[in-house]
């Protein structure tokens, strides 16, 4: 009877380590869902390593959080997905911040301020507004904004894993155009330089993107602080001019 006593003592003590284990690491550590497919905002770099705007805009908040940035990389399309199930607490994605969003999500504040574009094919003339869009075909993340967009002017939108992607099915003309942010297709042209396809006219709308947490979760107040800390110090703008050359942190 001792023996089973000191046992399930034992037992009971290793189940508490345990526990403790894992509630200090959620505390010191930031878990953050990106795709790492999507440049110059998250991407694998020449070196294999994980890079980029965004990626590089969490580990500033990291630090200013005091917290190690541990990034979990997700398919766009699963990426609240894995939100909501609890893989990561935030989400460093260029996500667009609109009511729908904030309704589901906790949203910071805006660190990146673009417009969106629509690319065709180079020798398209049928489109140069949203407005041209109707009844034709786009290629799009599935539950991006720019799909929302696409869809609001009346096209139909085949759903793919990203803009390469989306690139490709345009190039091969299996559709007509997609829709995304000036930014991400201003770094395409320059890596690619590609001339079979072309920015044919502009969204006609300001887009803000920040950070998603789930609702209530009482970390975007101090992610806020910490944006709010590396604006002031001239952070946010430097890591802007290492990847696009100007400041698009803000206005």
């Amino acid at each position: 009877m001792r023996s089973k006593i000191i046992a399930v003592a034992a037992a009971l003590l290793a189940a508490l380590s345990v526990a403790g284990c894992g509630s200090g690491s959620g505390t010191d550590t930031l878990r953050v869902g990106t795709e790492g497919t999507y440049s110059p905002f998250s991407f694998q770099g020449t070196d294999g390593n994980l890079t980029g705007y965004d990626v590089d805009v969490a580990r500033a908040v990291g630090a200013k959080l005091g917290k190690k940035v541990e990034f979990v990389q997700t398919p766009w399309d699963a990426i609240f997905a894995g939100l909501a199930a609890k893989r990561f607490d935030l989400v460093a994605n260029q996500v667009t911040i609109n009511d729908e969003r904030k309704a589901k999500y906790d949203m910071s504040d805006p660190y990146t301020v673009s417009e969106g574009v629509i690319v065709t094919r180079a020798d398209n003339t049928d489109i140069t507004s949203l407005a041209n869009l109707k009844g034709k075909t786009t290629a799009q993340s599935a539950t991006s904004n720019w799909a929302t967009v696409a869809k609001g002017a009346g096209a139909n939108v085949e759903a793919v894993e990203g803009f390469v992607q989306a690139v490709q099915l345009l190039k091969d003309g299996r559709v007509d155009a997609t829709v995304n942010d000036t930014l991400a297709v201003a770094e395409y042209q320059k890596v690619r330089g590609d001339g079979a396809v072309k920015v044919a006219g502009t969204t006609g709308d300001t887009s803000r993107q920040g950070f998603a947490a789930r609702k209530d979760s009482g970390l975007i107040a101090d992610v806020n602080k910490a944006l709010g800390e590396l604006r002031a110090d001239g952070t946010l703008k430097t890591i802007s001019a290492k990847y696009f050359g100007s400041d698009v942190s803000g206005p």
